[in-house]
């Protein structure tokens, strides 16, 4: 499944595994929980990747934020 969220005036797209448990709005909820307190708390590296992220994918209770760099792509936990 695929939505949308606004991160920092940036439209970016979050698609969700099939095989998720919690349901998706509930995974919206942590996911927004965590990424808020990533960009108001985060170390340099977390907010650089929050600066270029593409997209989002959430398997089981894990973000999985993809960058233009490959390098920078970071998985972050939803709990």
């Amino acid at each position: 499944m695929k939505t949308t969220i606004l991160l920092e005036d940036k439209i970016v797209p979050v698609y969700f595994n099939a095989d998720n448990t919690q349901p998706v709005s509930k995974l919206l909820r942590l996911l927004r929980r965590t990424l808020e307190n990533k960009i108001t708390n985060g170390k340099k590296m977390i907010k650089n990747c929050l600066d270029t992220v593409i997209s989002i994918e959430v398997v089981g209770s894990e973000a999985i934020l993809h960058t233009y760099r490959e390098s920078d792509t970071l998985a972050l936990s939803l709990y």
